[in-house]
C-alpha cells in the first residue's frame, strides 16, 4: 500500500546533461536547488542579484542581464553604514561604494554572458507581493530592513505576471534560441502575510505561470511547491521555524529533479560526482597517516577518471584541491 500521494511530473522531452549551462534565479529555494547543481559539478550561475522573491524584481533583473545594463553611483543609496542597491540582496552591500559597484557590475558582466549562452533558465517565484519605493515609484527587490513607511505594498495580478514575462521570454528567445525555461514556485510560506494571504499569493503565482507556459512552448513548470504540500506534508520536513523546508526536503526535491530532468548518462555520472563530493568533505583525524595519503590518491584518481569520461563536468577546482593536498602531505 502507498501511504502518501505522489505528485506526477511532466515527462520532459529534453533532458539535462553535464554539457548544459544552467542559470537559476529567484527565491531562497533557488539557492537550495542551485547549490545542489553546483555541489555535483554542473556548470551553473546562481542568483546573480542575490535572493529575489517577487516576479517583477526577477523580471527586472533578467532585463538588466539581457540589456547588459551596468549600475552607477546613482543606483546606490547609503543606509546603516552601508552602500546598497534596491535591485540586490544585502550580500552585495559594503561600506565602500566602489566595492559595491565593482561587485555588482562584475557579476552583471559575467551573468549577462552566461544567460546568452545558457541552455536552461530556472525561475522561482516566492511571493506575488511587491514593495514599491514611494520616492521613485519603482518596485524593489530588497527593502534592506528600512522603514515600512518608505514603501507601498501591493499584490501583483495574474496578468501583470504573465503578460510581462511572455513579452520578455519572446525577447530572450531571439537572443538565445536554444534556451529552455523552467518555472517553479517556492514551497516556503510567507507566513507574515498570514495563512490566507500567503495562499492567495501562491495561487496568483501558479496562475501566472500557467498562462506563461500555455503561450511559450519552451517554458515548463516543475512542481516543487506541490511536492512539498502533498508528498511531504509533515513537519519533520521543515526547519525549526516550521516555515522553511529542511535539508531532507531539499534532498527529496533534488531526487525528483534528477529522475525527471537529467539524462540517464548524467544520472550515472552524478553517482560518481556524489562520491567525489563526499570525499572532498571528508575530515581526517590524522592528515599525516598513510591511510589519509591513500585516500587522497584514490580521490584524485576518481576525479581524473570522471573528467576523462566526461569532459564537461566542472571538476577543475576539485582536482586542484586534491593535488595541493597531496603536494603538501
Amino acid at each position: 500500500m502507498n501511504f502518501r500521494t505522489v505528485v506526477e511530473i511532466e515527462k520532459y522531452k529534453e533532458k539535462i546533461d553535464y554539457s548544459k549551462k544552467i542559470m537559476l534565479i529567484g527565491s531562497c529555494f533557488t539557492d537550495n536547488i542551485g547549490q545542489k547543481f553546483n555541489d555535483y559539478f554542473f556548470d551553473v550561475d546562481i542568483n546573480p542579484f542575490g535572493v529575489i522573491y517577487n516576479p517583477e524584481s526577477v523580471l527586472r533583473s533578467l532585463e538588466i542581464l539581457t540589456n547588459r545594463k551596468f549600475l552607477s553611483e546613482e543606483n546606490l543609496f547609503f543606509d546603516n553604514e552601508n552602500w546598497q542597491s534596491y535591485s540586490h540582496h544585502s550580500d552585495f552591500s559594503s561600506g565602500q561604494k566602489d566595492t559595491v559597484l565593482a561587485k555588482i557590475n562584475n557579476r552583471i558582466e559575467y551573468s549577462s554572458d552566461f544567460l546568452q549562452d545558457a541552455d536552461y533558465l530556472f525561475i522561482t517565484f516566492g511571493t506575488a507581493w511587491v514593495y514599491t519605493l514611494r520616492e521613485t515609484d519603482n518596485v524593489v527587490a530588497n527593502c534592506h530592513k528600512q522603514s515600512a513607511s518608505k514603501f507601498n505594498r501591493t499584490r501583483l495580478s495574474v496578468s501583470e505576471i504573465s503578460v510581462k514575462f511572455i513579452r520578455y521570454l519572446e525577447i530572450l528567445k531571439t537572443l538565445n534560441p536554444k534556451v529552455k525555461v523552467f518555472f517553479t514556485v517556492s514551497p516556503v510560506r510567507h507566513w507574515k502575510d498570514g495563512a490566507i494571504e500567503n495562499q492567495i499569493s501562491k495561487s496568483t503565482l501558479l496562475l501566472g505561470i500557467s498562462e506563461i507556459i500555455e503561450k511559450m512552448d519552451f517554458a515548463h513548470y516543475f512542481p516543487s511547491y506541490e511536492i512539498v504540500m502533498d508528498e511531504l506534508r509533515d513537519y519533520r520536513y521543515y526547519d525549526e521555524d516550521m516555515i522553511h523546508i529542511s535539508n531532507k526536503a531539499v534532498d527529496y526535491i533534488w531526487e525528483r529533479i534528477t529522475e525527471s530532468l537529467l539524462t540517464k548518462g548524467a544520472n550515472t555520472d552524478l553517482k560518481e560526482a556524489v562520491k567525489i563530493k563526499k570525499a572532498l568533505q571528508h575530515r581526517a583525524s590524522n592528515i599525516k597517516s598513510n591511510e589519509y595519503h591513500l585516500f587522497l590518491e584514490k580521490t584524485l584518481k576518481q576525479i581524473k577518471e570522471l573528467k576523462q569520461k566526461n569532459k564537461h563536468i566542472k571538476l577543475e577546482e576539485a582536482e586542484a584541491l586534491m593535488t595541493a593536498k597531496l603536494i603538501n602531505y
